[in-house]
């Protein structure tokens, strides 16, 4: 519109004429002056001469004779057409039917003129040139939605969903042809940490750049994409595994040598990459992204910045496919809050320690009638970070049974209930269990939370933070797994826990191997020289349970104990 408001302020016109008389266009021009208006004008009379002028520069309208020795003001459409579907053209002449006039206009011109009426060309010229502009700003505005619906507005490359039509292209061609082409999943492996620490439009700079250096090594007729993310997809057409395998390495060089530099820091930043081979083998282009975004995963797993071709019979891209199924399951899971809680008691070894009920709530998923161990499950929680999500269920579920019981109101008894590693930082964990000790009317002294060895140390100042947090309001806090970590005793100083649960390897052949004997005995002993009660998992039968007892530790739980039990 604004194009529109200059034409008008400055009543500039340029005007094309096609006419074979100079003495009728200057009449018209006299015309246009009269009117106001201050054309640029070129004549031409010819077709030849006609697309030289359409070729030279943009103009705003083309009035047209109709009858010229032979040319013809239809030809002159015809021509302006070829250049520009926008450009208006008005026919002026002085011998025109109204039946050629009706078919000049279904052959695309605007509006038609007799030489001896001419006060209709002012008009006619301001309503055409004024459309015209609307016609190129809609085009313009159509192609630019174009674009954007199949381009990514950061990166300007293909976006996931042209990517994905192009993909369904190359999987057709190789179903119908047998031709091989190749997919390449590309993830930037420090994006996350430079997004973090120097922003979003740190993050969104280095993408560009990054973009611009990966195209350089990709042809023409390839594909590449932003899928989204940190995350590029390439799709090389025609492509065999052994050349695929040189532009995949070339990429990863490229980004490993290149250095972002950002307020002065230099960062660098490399590539895991999952190379997928599209053949006859495979019928949907959902299948080759998860097996492309299997194998960058094993990329990573195996030290980033290299490359992984997907096959099907590597057992950790196997475990990572079932984990990646059993996301879905688990996200389904918690929003219809399938899982469900079960309990394993434990028993004093001691006369002194038979002072409450003490039992652990374990997680189990219900599907159906079939209730699923942890075991098949949690892997897959841990390594796509559900587990904090698990864990708070977890422990709403467990307060809302000792509120419902009133066990969470007796002046004895413990429950112990496990948080993993993640859970511990999360920030607002602590407010969480807060919150629910007020809905559900429990106390504190009541709730033992058990964390692994490993995790404590893994997170040991985010460890130490919430026991000490949540110890102020009363809660209790075990180790569990004890012994299995190299550093285990010296840390027994740093964690303020009640409960030293030794690990169950060790207690299961502690009959049999005397090393296992010797580290149970170590644990309870240090265990007790902490002032912590200890207990030892995995008890199996009665002898077990004798030595322990013989040994002197506190607690015992396992299968020769007890076996879980649903809650009722």
């Amino acid at each position: 519109m604004a194009e529109i408001q200059e034409h008008r302020n400055q009543e500039y016109l340029k005007l094309l004429l096609v006419d074979d008389s100079e003495d009728d266009a200057l009449l018209l021009l006299r015309e246009l002056r009269k009117g106001g208006l201050k054309p640029d004008y070129k004549l031409v009379d010819n077709e030849l001469d006609l697309a030289d002028a359409l070729k030279e520069q943009p103009w705003d309208i083309v009035i047209t004779d109709h009858n010229m020795p032979g040319f013809s003001s239809f030809q002159a459409l015809e021509v302006t057409r070829r250049f520009s579907d926008d450009l208006p053209v008005i026919i002026v002449s002085g011998t025109i039917g109204e039946g050629v006039a009706v078919s000049a206009m279904k052959a695309g011109a605007q509006d038609y003129i007799m030489k001896d009426n001419l006060s209709r060309l002012i008009p006619a010229i301001d309503r055409e040139v004024r459309e015209s502009y609307v016609r190129k700003a809609k085009r313009k505005a159509e192609s630019t939605l174009e674009h954007m619906a199949f381009h990514d507005s950061l990166t300007d490359l293909a976006n996931r969903r042209e990517f994905e039509r192009r993909l369904a292209t190359a999987l057709e061609d190789a179903r119908e042809t047998g031709r091989q082409h190749v997919l390449l999943y590309l993830d930037l492996d420090q994006f996350k940490i430079i997004n973090d620490t120097c922003g979003h439009i740190a993050g969104d700079e280095l993408l560009k750049q990054v973009s611009g250096r990966l195209a350089q090594h990709i042809r023409s007729d390839d594909t590449l994409a932003r899928l989204g993310g940190d995350e590029f997809g390439v799709l090389l057409r025609g492509c065999d595994a052994v050349h695929a395998a040189k532009v995949a390495e070339a990429l990863c060089e490229e980004v490993r040598e290149y250095r972002f530099v950002w307020q002065n820091k230099p960062f660098s930043v490399s590539l895991s990459v999952g190379m997928v081979v599209i053949n006859r083998d495979y019928d949907t282009t959902a299948e080759l992204l998860s097996h492309a975004d299997l194998a960058c995963y094993a990329a990573k797993d195996r030290g980033r910045n290299n490359v992984q071709v997907y096959k099907s019979n590597d057992k950790d891209m196997q475990q990572r496919q079932t984990d990646m199924q059993w996301t879905s399951r688990i996200q389904q899971a918690l929003h219809s809050r399938s899982f469900c809680l079960c309990q394993q008691e434990m028993v004093p070894l001691q006369p002194e320690n038979a002072d409450g009920f003490r039992t652990e709530f374990l997680v189990r998923l219900r599907q159906g009638n079939d209730i699923i161990p942890p075991g098949a499950f949690i892997p897959a929680a841990e390594r796509f970070n559900l587990m904090p999500k698990i864990d708070r269920q977890v422990i709403e579920m467990a307060f809302r049974y000792l509120d419902q019981t009133g066990l969470g109101r007796e002046p004895t008894g413990t429950y112990f209930i496990n948080l993993s590693g993640n859970s511990l930082g999360e920030a607002d964990l602590f407010d969480y269990i807060r919150a629910l000790v007020r809905q559900y009317n429990i106390l504190p002294p009541r709730i033992c939370f058990e964390i692994t060895e490993t995790a404590a140390i893994a997170h040991l100042n985010l460890t130490l933070g919430f026991i000490q947090q949540t110890r102020q309001d009363g809660f209790q806090f075990a180790l569990d797994d004890f012994g299995c970590g190299m550093s285990s005793f010296s840390y027994l100083k740093t964690l303020p826990v009640d409960y030293l649960k030794v690990d169950g390897s060790f207690v299961r052949n502690l009959l049999e191997d005397p090393i296992d004997l010797g580290i149970v005995d170590a644990c309870n002993r240090v265990g007790h020289a902490a002032g912590l009660k200890t207990i030892a998992e995995f008890v199996e039968n009665d002898d077990i349970k004798q030595r322990l007892k013989e040994l002197g530790l506190d607690y015992a739980q396992g299968y020769g104990i007890a076996k879980p039990k649903m809650l009722e």
